[in-house]
């Protein structure tokens, strides 16, 4: 089982996203938003890249597991960063 994390700040909560917390959305005004993108990495591989949430791009790694498990080791270290609104 995933460990899940949830970051209480502002009376907001932020998490990342998972079925198992899908009853989260159900207890108020949910926006669900895009922190990173994983994608096949030019150099061959997969890459996270973390712009949205000003972060890095991790990679590339062989797997795109890689990617993704790189992708949300980094969202949680840097405590679950809020994407910017794009106007």
């Amino acid at each position: 089982m995933q460990e899940m994390q949830i970051v209480i700040k502002g009376g907001q909560a932020r998490f990342i996203y998972s079925d198992a917390l899908t009853g989260l959305m159900d207890q108020g005004k949910a926006k669900v938003r895009r922190a990173s993108h994983v994608e096949p990495h030019e150099d061959g591989g997969w890459g996270a890249d973390l712009s949205p949430v000003e972060g890095p791009v991790l990679g590339p790694f062989e797997k795109r597991q890689e990617a993704l498990d790189a992708e949300v080791e980094w969202l949680k270290a840097n405590g679950i960063p809020v994407p910017a609104d794009k106007e």
